[in-house]
């Protein structure tokens, strides 16, 4: 339903106020032209270079001690202080930065979108290490969030810029990796063979050696995953010892991961062990992606009580982590409310220091009438913004609590039940049988699946440039084995001219009708169709599922959400379903 915010209750009190103000500021600036024939004075344009460069110093050094969240929040202040027209690759590092501390923190999300609102700025920076560095972070997103497609392109993106030759060997050693999460070992290995062959590409020991161990620890996973242990083992075996000679960082875990994965089969105690210093060093530098893979293959060499042990710190993880990744989220929302709200008022504090300086200048030619009327207009305005600042903070609170209540309502309702019955089920069954094991790790991963979608329904909703292809990426995410989405038309209708609260409408729509299909409905073939017709945008839904009987269906309350949210946008929405006949979606909206 659409929510009308009025600041002030009266609107007959607003007209009059604005009215009066219109009156005094006309009265102002005839007075000041009549007793002033001088020139005004120009505002003094405050240079923020010096504060941007202390607050990025800072924020460095916070990100380097591993003190992201402080980080974060410095980079921030960097980014509200940049004019991004002026301030260009102090914004973008900013930016960028924000990305990818939500990238390590398992935020991919909002990650990619800090990382996209760079793009526009790219162009206008003409070091490549910058379109580098965002390219490389975007595509690791869309690697996390198994958008494959996405990623390669980023990765191409990476390595067809005109940057040093050891970023460009990074680059293809991730487009490399891209390969083996999709199972094309072959495809990786041949890739990974030539840049092994390379080992000199930075005039950098250590960056040499690091590159190199990357590449050489996924050329001997692949070999593993071929068949050919013996190329596997000394190549797994070679990153790790060179690994093991540089700084420490959370390479190694990937190294300890890896020889768990090859001895798995074949030494089940060696692959413990390796497991075990996974999840160290992963605990030590907090990695929450690290501990959770460490903890799975921890659980897959164990019995007895260390069984039940990871299992239980499987499951106490991946609870935690959901419930801070949501905190974050809030907090994400709050800090950026406050970054609006700041600049607000140093606007408004620049002109009034602006006024008082003209005040100055005119000062021994106004009379009485000349400064009674400035008081009024003070009074007036700080009235204005104390009364504006009130609501918008009262309504800020009352936005967070109803997000929370329904992301709190979304954990009970869809988790709570899970996770208590795997908690039971690793309790009461005897976990040494391979049947049970396999069980749990379904119910695991059922878990960790419902709570990264709970993530992705509540995560922010890109509305600028890029809305289009943050669009495409959400229906894609539900293209799987079992279900083919048909996507037809999405770019003939010009997404920068139709209003933010519509765009916002139209994925959230399309969301649900996505979910409740995935829920509800057994489809294996969607369409979704767009197309413009007039000044009226146009959208088909189409599923080949069970349908609906319109008496007796359990999702009454989404539909009554899709048709509140079409109406409140002044569209129309017509749902056409029976039972065993498919379900059909018509939408229709002004642009």
């Amino acid at each position: 339903m659409k929510r009308q915010v009025h600041f002030i209750p009266n609107k007959t009190i607003l007209r009059h106020l604005i009215l009066i103000q219109f009156l005094l500021l006309g009265s102002s600036i005839v007075l000041f032209r009549s007793y002033n024939n001088e020139d005004p004075a120009k505002p003094i344009k405050k240079d923020n270079n010096t504060e941007i460069k202390r607050l990025t110093d800072i924020a460095d050094v916070l990100f380097e001690s591993n003190n992201l969240e402080r980080s974060y929040v410095y980079f921030n202040k960097v980014k509200t202080l940049c004019n991004p027209k002026t301030n260009t690759i102090d914004y973008v590092y900013a930016v960028y930065s924000m990305a990818e501390i939500k990238n390590y923190q398992g935020d991919f999300i909002t990650s990619e979108a800090n990382a996209t609102e760079t793009l526009p700025y790219l162009k206008h920076i003409k070091n490549p290490r910058y379109s580098w560095l965002v390219y490389n972070i975007l595509a690791i997103n869309y690697t996390n969030t198994y958008d494959y497609i996405d990623a390669t392109l980023y990765f191409k993106k990476a390595i067809a810029l005109k940057t040093t030759t050891w970023r460009k060997y990074m680059a293809i050693n991730n487009l490399a990796a891209v390969y083996m999460n999709q199972f094309k070992y072959k495809k990786a290995k041949k890739i990974l063979e030539i840049l092994a062959t390379q080992q000199k590409t930075s005039v950098d020991k250590d960056i040499n050696k690091s590159i190199y161990a990357y590449v050489i620890d996924n050329l001997g996973y692949c070999y593993y995953k071929l068949g050919d242990s013996k190329k596997a083992s000394i190549y797994l075996h070679d990153a790790l010892e060179i690994r093991l000679k540089l700084p420490p960082e959370n390479i190694l875990i990937t190294s300890y991961q890896h020889l768990s994965d090859f001895y798995e089969k074949t030494n089940t105690k060696l692959a413990k062990t390796y497991a075990e210093k996974a999840y160290e060093e992963a605990s030590r530098i907090n990695d929450i992606r690290g501990m959770t893979a460490s903890l799975t293959l921890l659980i897959k060499n164990s019995k007895g009580s260390d069984l039940k042990k990871y299992t239980l710190n499987y499951i106490k993880i991946s609870d935690s982590t959901n419930v801070a990744r949501q905190k974050a989220k809030n907090q994400f929302s709050n800090m950026r409310y406050t970054s609006k709200k700041d600049k607000t008022e140093n606007l408004q504090l620049k002109v009034q220091k602006v006024e008082n300086e003209l005040e100055i200048e005119r000062e021994k030619k106004r009379n009485i009438i000349l400064y009674v009327i400035i008081l009024l207009i003070l009074a007036l305005l700080t009235f204005l913004y104390f009364y504006l600042t009130y609501k918008s903070r009262k309504e800020k609170n009352e936005a967070v609590h109803n997000s929370e209540m329904q992301i709190s309502k979304k954990l009970h309702d869809e988790l709570a039940n899970d996770v208590y019955q795997t908690l039971s089920f690793a309790n009461e069954k005897d976990l040494e049988l391979r049947e049970n094991k396999d069980k749990l790790l379904k119910k695991l991963d059922i878990i960790y699946s419902r709570t990264r979608d709970i993530s992705k329904e509540n995560s922010t909703i890109v509305t600028n440039g890029n809305y289009n292809i943050a669009l495409k990426e959400m229906i894609s995410s539900f293209d799987t084995s079992n279900i083919n989405i048909l996507l037809n038309g999405l770019e003939s209708i010009s997404w920068n001219e139709v209003e933010n609260t519509k765009k916002v409408t139209i994925y959230r729509v399309l969301q649900e009708l996505l979910v409740n299909m995935k829920k509800h409905s057994n489809a294996t073939l969607i369409g979704i169709s767009f197309k413009k017709t007039n000044n009226n945008a146009v959208i088909t839904y189409t599923d080949n599922g069970k349908g609906i009987d319109f008496n007796n269906i359990t999702f009454k309350n989404g539909l009554h959400n899709i048709e509140n949210r079409i109406l409140a946008i002044k569209g129309i929405i017509d749902i056409d379903s029976a039972p065993e006949k498919g379900f059909k979606v018509f939408i229709k909206f002004p642009i």
